[in-house]
């Protein structure tokens, strides 16, 4: 709350004096990781810097990227000797590399505090009802226990984004029905096949009162927010960001794509990791501010966006992202007919700890290839026959799984990296 109420404030000040309290923030945070954590004092050392070299955002370019293999190889050396208690958290895996990583409260405390003042924008409170549509099974597996203390505190029910028949599709929209929120939050995707059945039964949602659908996580399709602002007749509001690299910017009714620059500062960076001008696509860079319990510094994202050069007209003077060109992982179809979210199937590899990558592609309802990189180039058979076990539960018995083991994950021919694709048409 305390947070909250600061990013309430800070959002109205001027872009300069954001800049400001952005630098005040990055130089307190680059002193505690170089007292505090074992690799970025080394870092320091080894580059012959101090704390007081980095003093704004320009000079981050002092320091090296952090990639997810860097994170792996030096996990225990990221962990601050003063750090409170810490949660283990993994990446959904759509970069096809799952990264774990380690959370405390003052990373947690911040990304509420963004997620709360930016739904405020669209007329949602603390404590308004809303309809969460996530595809982690560790939060749906954790549903039963948190039930009680999640709805009465929250109010906020979890429905379920992976084995999406026309069954529970239908669910889904009378739960919707019955527990009128004010809110829908969760993947676009998602909300689109909930709007597409809508319409296909000539089921109403236009007069439930929901004030806004925010989207996150995957990229947001115009065809999407489309259909979903007419099936629930509300606006669409697209949400980035990610477990790792935090809530990084949140559209407002103006239509801006608003970054927390409070506590992230955001580099747009060319293929040679040069820094661009505004206006310029290029990858997001992040650094999270709110991480000196175990530091995300220069994190490389894989997403695509530029920095705008323009304000935006509802008068706060965070900065903008636009081009946003955020990583996208398709549904994929059972032999059945049932329509999942790619996650569905990211979840099996994505905690094997000898896979370094992975790509799955749906060729047709009765062939799915997986491509592997690991170091030995081959996995233990146990391995692979649980993997295919998996696979044919969700996909079908009769489905052919192909294991192919590969030195390398290739990108798509736009640069951009793609690992879940279903050649299969799900509607």
């Amino acid at each position: 709350m305390k947070e909250f109420k600061r990013l309430e404030q800070s959002q109205w000040q001027s872009s300069s004096d954001i800049a400001s309290i952005q630098s005040q923030r990055l130089q307190a945070f680059i002193q505690s990781i170089y007292k505090h954590v074992p690799y970025y004092r080394e870092l320091f050392k080894k580059l012959s810097l101090t704390p007081d070299d980095i003093c704004t955002a320009a000079d981050l370019t002092k320091l090296p990227f952090l990639t997810k293999d860097v994170i792996r190889n030096h996990f225990e050396h990221f962990k601050a000797d003063n750090a409170g208690p810490l949660k283990r958290f993994n990446t959904g895996g759509s970069s096809g590399q799952p990264l774990v990583f380690l959370l405390g409260n003052e990373r947690v405390s911040h990304d509420v505090a963004a997620k709360w003042r930016a739904t405020r924008w669209w007329n949602v409170d603390i404590g308004d009802k809303e309809i969460v549509a996530w595809g982690s099974p560790i939060e749906l597996t954790k549903q039963d226990k948190i039930k009680i203390w999640r709805d009465k505190l929250f109010r906020s029910t979890l429905i379920p984004a992976f084995d999406l028949t026309e069954a529970k599709l239908l669910d889904f929209i009378k739960q919707i029905q019955d527990t009128k929120p004010t809110m829908l939050f969760g993947y676009p995707s998602v909300f689109h096949l909930i709007a597409q059945s809508a319409v296909k039964h000539q089921i109403d949602l236009t007069g439930l009162g929901i004030q806004v659908v925010f989207v996150t996580s995957e990229r947001l399709y115009p065809y999407q927010r489309e259909l979903i602002e007419q099936v629930f007749n509300a606006p669409v509001a697209n949400g980035y960001g990610g477990r790792d690299a935090g809530f990084i910017a949140h559209q407002c009714p103006a239509g801006g794509m608003h970054i927390s620059a409070e506590e992230i500062v955001v580099e747009i960076v060319d293929r040679e990791g040069k820094p661009v001008e505004k206006g310029v696509q290029g990858e997001i860079v992040v650094t999270h501010l709110a991480t000196s319990e175990f530091p995300f510094v220069r994190y490389r994202t894989g997403d695509i966006a530029a920095l705008s050069t323009q304000s935006c007209s509802c008068g706060r003077g965070l900065p903008l992202l636009e081009q946003l060109e955020g990583r996208t992982t398709d549904f994929v179809v059972a032999a059945d007919g049932t329509m999942m979210h790619g996650l569905a199937l990211i979840y099996i590899l994505r905690d094997i700890a000898e896979i370094d990558g992975f790509k799955i592609v749906q060729h047709s309802l009765q062939y799915t290839e997986v491509q592997i990189v690991t170091a030995n180039h081959q996995l233990q058979e146990t391995t692979e026959q649980s993997i295919i076990r998996q696979l044919k539960q969700r996909l079908g018995q009769d489905v052919e799984i192909k294991i192919q083991y590969v030195s390398e994950i290739a990108p798509e021919k736009s640069g951009k990296y793609r690992y879940v694709i279903s050649k299969v048409t799900a509607l």
